[in-house]
């Protein structure tokens, strides 16, 4: 009974949508507004109290991939909800509190890093579009697919940076290489990406090899800090959450390091823009070993550190949201696909991370921020205003 008593206490400041919570011992009480259902849980077995106030991400979603919580209704709708109560045990306690030690090293990054990419080409290829792109796109239009999406993506980061041709760029983290390949083929830029990726990586030779661009695009496998030379251009996108609170620093000195003279970088990350930011237990563990999400603050004494100029910041969350929901849809799509040769945890592991991802950004828990960034006096070498931004996306 006092379990009971505790769980009704934390579900009543929990939710601002009507959710029906059905316990272990079947009895159903409502929380929320006094109206129909919107999501109903249904908790077969109790789950110790202590652990769910401690981790409740976390314990949650082990509870939800082992079918101990069963949700009908909209995951995202509900996880927003909660992060939109400032009484919500779950708006506490997301986050942790005390670091855990996680390695850095270019031998750890490239195991976490591989951890969640090199699950293979064929998963992500089920759910993503045909450009394999796995970040915020950006939608000029209501009607965009989420491929001209992506497209509109890597046009807007190139843009931004104002690119002569002929000159040189490098992408950290350059994914499955629609933004280098972009680069060579519609801007005439000489352009290395780099990855900690084997299957990655092998995607890329082949695009570079099927479209003939072996003179002007490379690709290595190794990590950004064992790069020597220096670039005309630097982009980086979804790349920072990787390197851990105590390598931001040096990633920004890095990029720094590895821009000549007055030349720009176009930093795209997730950034919480409040408290949103840190370690989240639950990603720390599936999804993103050694992530960290830093606040907006942060990145910014980062890139002074750095003694990097800030030209442009543009907040993107609305249009990972989007990215995300449309991922979602894709995925519930396949899941028949995941389940057969993933098994059920996993398939459900991923419908929550899918959905949980869309609920922070919708709840503005979390952000993602473009930096456009300059090696030298802020704006050297672009036009006067920035115009030119949304101009150039017409051509």
């Amino acid at each position: 009974m006092l379990e009971k008593t505790v769980y009704r206490q934390l579900f009543s400041r929990a939710f601002d949508l009507p959710v029906d919570v059905t316990y272990w011992d079947n009895k159903t009480e409502h929380y929320g507004p006094d109206q129909k259902a919107a999501v109903t849980i249904q908790m077969n077995q109790e789950i110790p109290l202590k652990s769910l106030t401690d981790k409740p991400t976390l314990v949650l979603a082990e509870a939800y991939m082992q079918g101990v919580i069963e949700v009908t209704g909209s995951i995202q709708a509900l996880i927003a909800s909660a992060y939109r109560q400032a009484g919500s045990f779950l708006t506490k306690n997301s986050f942790l509190k005390h670091l855990p030690k996680i390695s850095h090293s270019e031998k750890a990054s490239k195991a976490d890093v591989q951890s969640h990419y090199d699950i293979g080409n064929d998963f992500y290829r089920l759910w993503l579009d045909k450009t394999m792109t796995y970040s915020c796109a950006y939608f000029k239009q209501d009607t965009d697919t989420l491929e001209q999406a992506q497209i509109n993506k890597d046009r807007h980061i190139l843009h931004k940076l104002y690119p002569k041709s002929g000159a040189s760029l490098l992408d950290i983290g350059c994914g499955w290489g629609t933004l280098i390949l972009m680069a060579a083929k519609d801007f005439g830029l000489k352009a290395t990406g780099v990855t900690l990726s084997q299957e990655q990586f092998d995607y890329c030779q082949a695009q570079i090899k099927q479209y003939h661009l072996e003179d002007q695009v490379t690709v290595l496998l190794t990590d950004y800090r064992e790069v020597k030379d220096q670039y005309d251009y630097v982009t980086s996108v979804g790349m920072f959450e990787h390197v851990g609170k105590e390598n931001l620093g040096l990633y920004f000195k890095d990029v720094q390091k590895l821009l000549k003279p007055n030349g720009r970088a176009l930093i795209h990350g997730i950034t919480g823009q409040h408290e949103g930011a840190g370690v989240d237990p639950f990603l720390n563990k599936y999804i993103f070993p050694g992530g960290y999400i830093p606040n907006v603050g942060e990145n910014i004494q980062h890139i002074m550190d750095a003694h990097l100029q800030i030209d442009d910041l543009e907040p993107l969350r609305r249009h990972y949201q989007r990215t995300l929901e449309l991922w979602y849809q894709n995925y519930q799509a396949v899941i028949d696909q995941v389940i057969a040769k993933y098994g059920v945890p996993f398939s459900r592991m991923w419908s929550l991370y899918l959905q949980g991802a869309a609920a922070s950004f919708e709840a503005g828990n979390i952000d993602v921020i473009q930096y456009l960034l300059t090696n030298g006096p802020s704006g050297t070498g672009l036009p006067m205003t920035r115009h030119y931004m949304d101009e150039a996306n017409e051509i």
